[in-house]
């Protein structure tokens, strides 16, 4: 139940490793029963991850921020001011056990969201995460996905470009995509505040949840 699970939204930005230690250790206590499932939005300062597919090789173009690797799946990206994260904690032991199921539910969650916020997004055949068209009609990456499922329970979960400076992500190949930009609310012409997604967020996770259910 929606009850049962804590929403969270940092007032302020949190360090990217001190983040990654607290869901960690939050991930711990619902595998143990000790804690409820977690939703959790913040926001870091310029950072770049490594998920476990990352590469040295012609991804890591300009390390202008630390680097910090994880647990993750996909390969590198950015975090920073203006983007909204979400972690997730979710004990899918109790929901249903199915890897792919947990990931198109969390891309159909944002995706509904962000048309909450007038914005028109769309999953791409072949490319993990949520895209949209920007306002030269071309393909552009909105939001990233990037999971870890531990004894099912879930880490992780999504990044949303509201109004980050996207030439931060210049300094990387984002999720070792080279062929298509990365776009923002923002530069959509989409003024959406962090209150205001996380608002539609709200409105939107009840269908989330039921694309889990057992």
């Amino acid at each position: 139940m929606t009850s049962d699970i804590e929403w969270r939204v940092e007032p302020g930005r949190i360090d990217y490793a001190e983040a990654l230690a607290e869901m960690e250790a939050r991930a711990a206590a619902v595998t143990r029963h000790e804690a409820r499932e977690l939703v959790w939005l913040l926001e870091h300062p310029p950072v770049y991850t490594a998920g476990t597919s990352a590469t040295d090789a012609g991804e890591l173009l300009d390390p202008r921020f630390p680097v910090h690797k994880t647990g993750r799946g996909g390969r590198y990206t950015y975090h920073g001011p203006g983007q909204r994260i979400g972690y997730v904690v979710m004990d899918l032991r109790a929901r249903k056990r199915d890897v792919r199921c947990y990931v198109h539910a969390l891309e159909g969650w944002v995706i509904a969201a962000l048309a909450e916020c007038g914005i028109e997004v769309f999953r791409a055949p072949g490319r993990i995460g949520i895209w949209t068209l920007d306002q030269s009609g071309q393909e552009a990456k909105i939001g990233a996905i990037g999971v870890r499922i531990r004894q099912w329970v879930t880490l992780h979960g999504f990044a949303v470009n509201l109004s980050p400076d996207l030439g931060h992500f210049t300094g990387i190949v984002p999720c070792g995509i080279a062929e298509f930009p990365v776009t923002s609310a923002a530069a959509l012409g989409k003024d959406v505040t962090a209150a205001r997604f996380d608002a539609a967020l709200d409105a939107t996770f009840p269908p989330f949840l039921r694309a889990l259910s057992a």
